[in-house]
């Protein structure tokens, strides 16, 4: 009877750790997502800013992020470099990632 216990025990703790890692995991998931949505804006933002396509570069900003099921939060540009940030939410709170493109500075990186 007491080995049950502990079977049971077991089990349950390794439940529990093992729903904790997947909520960790899919925050990780997320996270990620919302970082290349915020990329993948700007970089519309920044061809928009460019000439390279048509249009105002944050509704291109906006029309790129919520084709990924998310929304601009902020849009700036300055010159040709767009800084976008984006939200959405994940099990019910909200998120959010900031990103920016452009031209590398003059002179190169570093």
């Amino acid at each position: 009877m007491a080995g049950s216990a502990l079977a049971a025990g077991v089990v349950a703790a390794s439940a529990v750790l093992m729903l904790g890692l997947a909520a960790a995991g899919s925050a990780a998931v997320e996270s990620q997502r919302m970082a290349s949505v915020a990329d993948a804006a700007a970089l519309a933002a920044a061809d928009a800013a460019s000439g390279a396509v048509t249009g105002d570069p944050c509704a291109r900003a906006a029309e790129v992020a919520g084709a990924q099921r998310a929304s601009v939060s902020a849009c700036a540009v300055d010159g040709l470099i767009a800084t976008v940030t984006v939200g959405g939410l994940f099990a019910g709170m909200p998120t959010t990632a900031t990103a920016r493109a452009g031209p590398p500075p003059p002179g190169g990186p570093g």
